[in-house]
């Protein structure tokens, strides 16, 4: 969330901000004239407590001078004063508090290197690693490859659960888990990450604590009991509010943490896109990375968490590029994001399988997550950045498509033969 006092005192620049995210402009219209609306509350509340400190010591020198009648009209008078004072007092922690709901409403302020632009077509690729492999046959995607090798069963997994769910069977369903133990070993061992298995269900505040509400409600599997719990839509929403409403020390900083989860989304909005197979699910796993950081170290976490990502492709042979996305292409919570685009072979296109972003302070104070440096120091607000490492759905369609044969047999990359108990290939 942006902090109250920086949008007041830069509307303008804020309003920019919001303009190049796409945002409309209503929100930043109701805070403005709530702030008029505050202003003159707090002015007439400050003009009441002079007044009341005027007739105080008026009251004073009446008594002194034996005036009790006109003190005691005079202590009606200041009586009446502090009524309004308290009424005025509630009409400004009201404004307050709705300026704050506005806020809870707002995107985050991009970083001033993102690119401007209205949507993905601004985005701008800054590298690229690999060579997409040219193939004598026809190529097939991953569901023809799926359902002819019987490692993938969407039509069975629509009977039991609906549309955009699947199943994965024998070295399909090994290979998955594969995935997840390699990109788990991976950023523990080499990265320095710390494991967490967190809850699959989180509740409403750590929800508003990443950005998921108020605002995007819709996207969520929600439990329908009092409780209010829904199932976590990536593992960014437990995995960064571990700290939440803590004071870190400096010292301690930054921390790392990879989480593998189950991920799920209703998809709301996105019905007719990615339609067949596996690259859009309702419930999907996912590698996750998170890190919190001092402000003055995010840009480089960024980076480093960013290479961390990319890696997992390096190492399983996938090309890819990266991408810097641009302002009207960003998620919420982002300041700046890097988008990790792996090739797909069947589309004859990159296809998103990271987004790797820096928040900034913007979770950090929707979670009250701070950090203390030393000596006695006022505490400050944390920067939180999380990235998939990697989604794994997409890897494993990724690795079909790539080292797909002629006769419909998969290879498996040799980095992942130690966790397929020696499988080197998946054939009939």
């Amino acid at each position: 969330m942006l902090d109250l006092n920086f949008v007041r005192e830069n509307l303008d620049a804020v309003r920019t901000a919001m303009a190049n995210r796409n945002f409309p402009p209503d929100i930043l219209d109701r805070f403005a004239a709530m702030d008029v609306d505050r202003r003159r509350i707090i002015s007439e509340s400050d003009a009441i407590n002079q007044q009341r400190n005027a007739a105080s010591k008026e009251i004073g020198d009446l008594m002194k001078a034996g005036d009790r009648e006109i003190a005691d009209a005079k202590k009606a008078e200041v009586a009446g004063l502090k009524e309004r004072q308290a009424e005025l007092e509630k009409q400004r922690d009201a404004a307050e508090a709705e300026m704050r709901d506005l806020l809870a409403n707002l995107p985050n302020m991009p970083s001033d290197d993102v690119p401007v632009g209205a949507d993905e077509t601004a985005n701008v690729e800054i590298r690229k690693w690999g060579e997409p492999r040219t193939f004598d046959f026809e190529v097939k995607d991953h569901v023809d490859l799926g359902e002819s090798l019987g490692i993938l069963d969407l039509e069975r997994a629509t009977k039991i659960a609906g549309a955009r769910f699947a199943i994965l069977n024998g070295a399909g369903a090994r290979l998955e888990r594969a995935l997840i133990n390699f990109m788990l070993d991976l950023h523990t061992r080499e990265h320095g990450y710390t494991e967490t298995l967190p809850p699959f269900m989180v509740n409403r505040t750590a929800l508003f604590g990443t950005g998921q509400l108020p605002k995007f409600a819709e996207d969520l599997f929600h439990l329908t009991d009092e409780r209010q719990f829904a199932l976590i839509p990536t593992a960014e929403v437990p995995v960064t509010n571990y700290h939440a409403e803590e004071i870190l020390d400096a010292k301690d900083l930054p921390k790392y943490y990879t989480a593998y989860t189950p991920c799920f989304r209703s998809e709301a909005g996105s019905y007719g896109r990615d339609t067949r197979g596996l690259i859009r699910q309702h419930q999907f796993e996912k590698v996750e990375l998170v890190k919190i950081t001092l402000p003055e170290e995010s840009e480089a976490e960024h980076e480093k968490l960013t290479a961390n990502a990319e890696r997992v492709l390096q190492l399983l042979g996938l090309p890819y590029r990266t991408i810097v996305l641009s302002t009207g292409d960003m998620g919420f919570g982002a300041r700046k994001t890097y988008d990790i685009e792996v090739w797909m072979p069947s589309q004859n296109t990159y296809r998103e399988i990271s987004s790797c972003s820096n928040c900034g302070d913007f979770q950090a104070r929707r979670m009250n997550l701070r950090f203390r440096r030393g000596g006695g120091s006022k505490p400050e607000f944390a920067h939180t950045l999380n990235g998939s490492g990697l989604a794994v759905g997409r890897t494993w369609i990724a690795i079909l498509e790539n080292y797909q044969r002629a006769d419909g047999s998969i290879e498996i990359p040799e980095v992942l033969h130690p966790y397929m108990n020696g499988i080197s290939e998946i054939r009939m």
